[in-house]
């Protein structure tokens, strides 16, 4: 089968390898199914490992697979694209909704090429599923209104399916009702014209939504375990994702939680796009 592509945009190389365990395991992808983009790694102005290199058992000839440090001014994404099976597009440290003066000029330049990506993706309607940051990215660029109106801390919370959501393949064998993981300062307040709604939260309205066949978006983290969360709680506690003096709260809450479908939907997206070489 092609490749899932990861897309990541992390600057801990700890967290950036803990991200690619967790969606591997929880979506159930096996060797050489899911190949990491670092974006963030490409375009930053002190060169760091390269990115986009395979796991073991990808194939050479993959429009990612050098090594090379010297990265192009733009992406290939229609080779890109056509060279795997869908695209994953995780967290990140970055908020697309900051006002652009705000953001760092590598900020800007992995925003876009990200962009640039979706206008392909958004085009042919391909396989892609953002987590979080992929939220306000797919939102933003659909005309979706992002700002930290519904922001939540760090930590479990309860997701509601939607009666949309019951009928899509996606969530066709999830709980009604149940646990997930979340963590942002921002969300989305308007959904873009177009878009099916198809899981909210109390304290965050929209926590899933699907733009046309196969474009979809969780405010949640389905890619995100107990370890990992736990493991960012420390990497980010002064970040901004929750009250560093209720930190043992926070921790208690993490791993009192019971979340065991979020992974389901990950899973159905491999299942569900995975195709042939």
């Amino acid at each position: 089968m092609l490749p899932f592509l990861l897309i990541q945009t992390r600057d801990d190389d700890a967290v950036v390898a803990d991200e690619l365990r967790s969606t591997a395991e929880l979506g159930g992808f096996g060797p050489g199914e899911l190949v990491q983009l670092q974006l963030d790694r490409i375009f930053a102005e002190d060169p760091r490992p390269a990115t986009g290199e395979p796991e073991p058992g990808d194939e050479a000839d993959s429009p990612l697979a050098s090594s090379e440090q010297q990265a192009p001014p733009a992406l290939d994404w229609p080779a890109i694209l056509q060279a795997h099976s869908g695209v994953i597009l995780c967290g990140s440290p970055f908020n697309s909704s900051d006002p652009e003066e705000s953001k760092s000029a590598l900020q800007r330049r992995v925003e876009a090429e990200l962009r640039r990506m979706l206008d392909e993706v958004v085009r042919r309607d391909y396989p892609f599923f953002g987590a979080c940051y992929g939220v306000g990215t797919l939102g933003l660029h659909q005309g979706a209104v992002v700002d930290r109106t519904f922001s939540e801390e760090a930590g479990p919370i309860r997701v509601t399916v939607t009666p949309q959501g019951r009928q899509d393949p996606l969530l066709a064998d999830v709980e009604p009702v149940f646990q997930a993981f979340v963590g942002h300062k921002e969300a989305v307040r308007t959904l873009p014209p177009g878009a099916v709604l198809l899981a909210g939260g109390e304290a965050c309205p929209v926590q899933m939504f699907r733009i046309g066949a196969n474009m979809y978006a969780t405010q949640f983290h389905p890619e995100l375990d107990q370890r990992g969360l736990l493991h960012r709680l420390r990497v980010y506690a002064n970040h901004g994702y929750y009250d560093p003096e209720n930190a043992q709260e926070r921790f208690d809450a993490v791993r009192a939680a019971e979340v065991t479908q979020p992974q389901r939907i990950l899973a159905n997206f491999r299942r569900r796009y995975a195709r042939s070489a």
